[in-house]
């Protein structure tokens, strides 16, 4: 058993992911609450107006031994700590970003068939669901653990991102030991 022999249930899985994930994200309400609005949203537009895009750290402190000069420390202290990331202005295009995150699906599921086709080559269903399912969860949903872990994002947010990573391995995995 080939990766290329697998194309069908990576194309598959990938549409499958793809209607799955529209889903949860427009009619499901768990991901309604994941962001939240400033206390004065003008002065923190106006404080980014003119930013380029990219990932901020307020405050800015790249050298740990600046921590010790008290300017920096009570920045620290006194608050906020904040992670931004600061994307072109202008009214978000959906297109560009959908084909993205299919030709994603497609990369998670050339991965899953790559670990299919190397430890359970003609096995039973549900080897084959295990084997993928297992890769999926751990491409869609593992890796926002570090976000939680360094960057203070929402262990709230993580648990959904998680839970949709089983729901989407769970897909991803049913789809290759059906058609594998």
């Amino acid at each position: 058993m080939t990766i290329m022999s697998l194309w069908l249930p990576i194309v598959v899985s990938a549409v499958i992911v793809f209607i799955g994930s529209a889903l949860v994200w427009m009619v499901l309400p768990w991901h309604k609450s994941d962001f939240r609005k400033t206390r004065d949203e003008e002065a923190v537009r106006g404080a980014l107006k003119g930013s380029e895009p990219g990932y901020y750290m307020l405050p800015y402190c790249m050298d740990p031994a600046e921590l010790k000069n008290e300017d920096v420390a009570n920045k620290y202290r006194e608050g906020p700590l904040a992670y931004i990331t600061v994307i072109p202005s202008g009214i978000p295009s959906m297109g560009p970003k959908l084909v993205l995150s299919f030709v994603y699906y497609l990369v998670v599921g050339a991965i899953c068939a790559y670990m299919v086709s190397r430890t359970v080559p003609g096995a039973d269903y549900l080897h084959v669901f295990r084997v993928a399912g297992t890769t999926a969860f751990l491409a869609y949903g593992v890796a926002y653990l570090q976000d939680s872990i360094w960057f203070g994002r929402p262990w709230s947010l993580t648990a959904k991102n998680l839970f949709d990573g089983l729901l989407y391995g769970l897909l991803t995995g049913g789809t290759f030991g059906w058609l594998a």
